[in-house]
C-alpha cells in the first residue's frame, strides 16, 4: 500500500553523484509513493569560496522557483535558511519557516499521514507535524565534517535519535552509538545500483576516449575529492612510485570541503583530475579502469562511513585497493587493504597483476556475485518492512529483529587471506549474505 514520504535531505536532488538520499527517494516514487524531497538545509556556514557563492545564488533561484515536480510522484523543494545553525535563535527561526512551508506543500499535494524521513541531524524541530512515523537515516558522522558546528550537531542529533520512531544506520559505529539511545535502531549498510554499474562488464559499453588516450594501466576513483575523506599525501606518494600508472579521479574537488587543497595532485603528471561525469557514463569509465581506489584518510568521519562506491566498484568486477575503513571490514576478502603508502603500493601491484592469476575470472565473478546481494531494491524492501511494522505498532517482525542483532545473521566473512583477521558482525538489515 502506497504512503506519502517527506524526505529531508543533506544532498541536493540535482547533484550529479547520487547518494542514498536520491536513490531511496527515486525508488519510493517509482513504487507509487508520493515523495516530497527537501534539498539540503545547509549545516555548515558558507565560506567565501567561489563554489559556495555560486551555490547560494543557485539556491536562491531554486527557492523562488517554488515546488518542482521532477518525475511522477516526486517533487523537490529548495529551502533557503539563515546559514548560521550554531545559534539557537537562528535554528528556531529556520525550522519555524521550514515547518510552515512543509505543511503548505503537504496540503497542496494531498499528503496525509506521511512518513517523515530525515537525514539532517538538526531536524528534531520538524517532528510532530502530521507524520504517522518518523525515520532518521543516519548515513554519516556529520559532526566530523569540516566547518560544522560540532557540539550543536551532537547535542541536537542525540535529541533527534531519541525522539524518532526508527533509526537506520549505515556503519557499525553509527549503529552502536545510536542504538544506545534508541532501541529501534537498525544496521542498514549502503548498497549500489548493481544493474547500472555492472554494465562495465558488457561488451556494448564504450570506454571514454579520454581514458583510451592514456597509455598504460589506469586506476580510478569516483566521488568527492575532499581533504577530510581522501588521503591526499598517500595518493601523491603512491602515484610518484608508479609513474607508468595513470591515477584518474572523477568528481568535484572540494565537495563538502571548500578548504581542500589538491594543487599538488594536479601537478603530478600521472594524476588526472577530470571533474564530474554524468552518471550514465560512469560504467564506461569503470570499464576502462584496471583497478579502483578507496584511498581514504582514517579519521572520525571515515571511521563511520560506508562508501556507496565500494559495491559500485564490485558490481563492475574491479579489484579494489583501499585503506582499512572499519565499516567495510566484513568485505576485506574481496579487496586489497593497506594502511600506509608502502603497503598501498604493494597491494596496488597485486591488483594490477590479477590477470596473471589462474583464478582471475573467478575473482571477478566472486566480486560481482557479492555486489549483486547488495542492491537498492532489496534494501528498500526490508526498510519498508520495518517502517510498515512500526506503523502498525508492533515493531519490526521477529525475523527482521533477529537478523538485525549483532552476530545473528553474519555478513560475508571478513577473514582475508591478506591479513588473516576477522571483523565483528553488526546488526544488519536487508543483507542477503
Amino acid at each position: 500500500m502506497s504512503k506519502p514520504f517527506i524526505i529531508v535531505s543533506t544532498a541536493d536532488w540535482d547533484n550529479p553523484f547520487w547518494t542514498n538520499k536520491q536513490h531511496i527517494a527515486d525508488r519510493l516514487a517509482g513504487r507509487g509513493h508520493q515523495v516530497l524531497y527537501l534539498n539540503s538545509l545547509g549545516l555548515r556556514k558558507p565560506s567565501s569560496n567561489g563554489k559556495d557563492i555560486k551555490r547560494i545564488i543557485k539556491r536562491l533561484s531554486q527557492f523562488f522557483s517554488g515546488l518542482q515536480q521532477k518525475k511522477t510522484n516526486l517533487w523537490v523543494w529548495s529551502p533557503v535558511v539563515i546559514p548560521y545553525q550554531r545559534f539557537s535563535f537562528v535554528r528556531k527561526l529556520n525550522f519555524f519557516i521550514v515547518r510552515q512551508y512543509v505543511k503548505h506543500f503537504a496540503r497542496k499535494l494531498g499528503m496525509e499521514d506521511y512518513v517523515l524521513w530525515t537525514y539532517n541531524p538538526l531536524t528534531q524541530p520538524l517532528l510532530d507535524m502530521r507524520e504517522q512515523l518518523s525515520v532518521y537515516h543516519c548515513v554519516d558522522e556529520i559532526s566530523a565534517q569540516p566547518g560544522m558546528p560540532e557540539q550543536i550537531i551532537k547535542e541536537q542529533e542525540a535529541r533527534l535519535v531519541k525522539e524518532v520512531d526508527v533509526v537506520f544506520a549505515t556503519a557499525p559505529n553509527l549503529y552502536e552509538t545510536r542504538k544506545a539511545i534508541n532501541d529501534s535502531t537498525y544496521y542498514s549498510p549502503n548498497v549500489a545500483e548493481f544493474n547500472h554499474f555492472n554494465k562495465a562488464l558488457s561488451p556494448g559499453t564504450v570506454i571514454p576516449a579520454e581514458l583510451l588516450r592514456m597509455k598504460g594501466p589506469k586506476v580510478g576513483f569516483i566521488g568527492a575529492i575532499s581533504g577530510y575523506k581522501l588521503d591526499l599525501a598517500l595518493i601523491e606518494s603512491v602515484a610518484s612510485r608508479n609513474p607508468h600508472v595513470h591515477f584518474v579521479f572523477i568528481g568535484q574537488v572540494g565537495e563538502g570541503d571548500p578548504w581542500t587543497d589538491a594543487d599538488r595532485l594536479g601537478k603530478t603528471p600521472n594524476i588526472h583530475l577530470i571533474g564530474p561525469k554524468p552518471y550514465s557514463e560512469l560504467p564506461g569509465y569503470l570499464k576502462g579502469f584496471d583497478a579502483c581506489l578507496l584511498p581514504n584518510v582514517i579519521n572520525e568521519y571515515t571511521t563511520n562511513m560506508f562508501p556507496m562506491k565500494f559495491f559500485e566498484y564490485l558490481s563492475a568486477g574491479k579489484p579494489v585497493v583501499m585503506t582499512p575503513l572499519p565499516a567495510v571490514r566484513d568485505y576485506y576478502s574481496y579487496c586489497y587493504v593497506a594502511a600506509d603508502a608502502d603497503a598501498f603500493d604493494k597491494q596496488l601491484g597485486l591488483a594490477l597483476n590479477e590477470g596473471l592469476l589462474d583464478n582471475y575470472e573467478q575473482l571477478i565473478m566472486d566480486r560481482v556475485a557479492e555486489a549483486k546481494k547488495h542492491d537498492w531494491e532489496s534494501r528498500i524492501d526490508t526498510m519498508l518492512a520495518v517502517v510498515d511494522a512500526h506503523i502498525k505498532g508492533a515493531g519490526a517482525p521477529e525475523a527482521l529483529r533477529a537478523a538485525s542483532l549483532p552476530g545473528a545473521v553474519p555478513l560475508p566473512a571478513a577473514a582475508s587471506p591478506r591479513n588473516g583477521k576477522t571483523g565483528k558482525t553488526a546488526r544488519s538489515v536487508g543483507s542477503k549474505a
